[in-house]
């Protein structure tokens, strides 16, 4: 456990939308202390003209990300593109808390990871990094896990929330896991904020669109590999991402086919008893059901869960915000995990509306 009075926090990625999430939060923690702020192209420009709204920070300049500027921090968190975290991460001191926003140490399978990753040009093209300690405390055991880590892994946005949708459900061994689908719909934020053609304004508004579809999407393995830490049984998951007109949040829908014997009041407990035990994840009422403005800058997921009885399949929706929750929030729920702290330190459970 760290034990200064004040947890020193450097954060790598600052300029982008995941890495102003991570300062958005460490600005309301009451145990850190903000250090080193790096970018790549944007390094030598002042935070305030990638993130207005972080006042307090406005006037920081950036620095070239190097293991140099980011050593000596009790926490490094890395909100990089995929493929340039190990190299980083492999030269800051073993006792330095790294938390990896990036997808590099996420998968357990090195076969999955070179399906779905070892394709691409430049760094990401380097072999398999390892993985390290998965950060969804909401798993089976994992927060003993987080709490001797020092080396995390966020999980994906979609894999957050598929995860918790689907996982009372699978740890209480209601559904036939062999047959899982998910549709995931989100906002663009998730793409990151480098300027791309098909994220510019005239083509998103006014339009869904499939992408990552046929079982390509990079999150599918995380999400299988996730149920299958809940069960002993094979599990297949066909996911389909849609990109829609919005800032931020993700709505996940998953189905599975129901067990012989089981019901919507099966369902109902199983939700209800996950959902108790943990801080994040709220059950709505029932007949209501998640809306991503709900979670909007908030650390909480919105769960619902139902039967379709004439298809004998569970119906589970779950809300998030892709960036709080699924990235920069997941991000310090782990770091306090893993620094003794309070889970829910400088994190809330209440979004903004309207």
């Amino acid at each position: 456990m760290i034990m200064h009075m004040s947890i020193t926090v450097a954060v790598a990625g600052a300029s982008g939308y995941a890495g102003g999430e991570v300062l958005r939060l460490l600005a309301g923690h009451p145990g850190v202390t903000i250090g080193a702020l790096t970018a790549g192209g944007n390094a030598g420009s002042r935070i305030g003209q990638h993130h207005p709204h972080l006042v307090p920070l406005a006037t920081r300049v950036l620095e070239e990300t190097t293991a140099q500027a980011l050593s000596g921090h009790d926490v490094v968190v890395l909100a990089l593109p995929h493929g340039q975290s190990a190299q980083i991460a492999a030269a800051l001191d073993d006792d330095t808390v790294v938390v990896d926003c990036g997808a590099d140490f996420r998968l357990t399978d090195e076969t999955e990871w070179q399906h779905f990753y070892g394709g691409d040009s430049g760094p990401a093209a380097a072999p398999w990094p390892g993985w390290w300690p998965y950060g969804l405390p909401e798993l089976p055991g994992q927060r003993p896990v987080l709490a001797s880590a020092r080396r995390i892994a966020v999980p994906g946005c979609y894999p957050t929330v598929s995860t918790l949708a689907l996982l009372p459900a699978v740890a209480a061994g209601l559904v036939h896991t062999d047959d899982v689908v998910v549709v995931g719909v989100t906002g663009t934020s998730g793409a990151g904020k480098a300027l791309k053609p098909h994220l510019l304004g005239a083509e998103v508004m006014g339009s869904a669109t499939v992408y990552g579809a046929g079982g390509t999407h990079r999150h599918t393995p995380e999400i299988e590999q996730n149920l299958r830490s809940a069960t002993a049984e094979p599990v297949r998951v066909s996911f389909t991402p849609v990109l829609t007109p919005m800032a931020r949040g993700i709505l996940a829908t998953g189905t599975a086919r129901l067990r012989d014997g089981v019901g919507a009041a099966d369902v109902a407990v199983a939700y209800d008893k996950f959902c108790s035990a943990e801080p994040f994840v709220h059950l709505l009422p029932d007949g209501q059901w998640p809306q991503t403005k709900s979670t909007l800058g908030s650390n909480s997921v919105h769960l619902q869960a139902g039967v379709d009885p004439r298809t004998r399949r569970l119906v589970a929706v779950g809300a998030v915000d892709n960036l709080t929750k699924g990235t920069a929030g997941g991000a310090v729920q782990c770091m306090n995990l893993a620094l003794g702290l309070a889970e829910d330190t400088g994190l809330t459970t209440v979004g903004v509306s309207p």
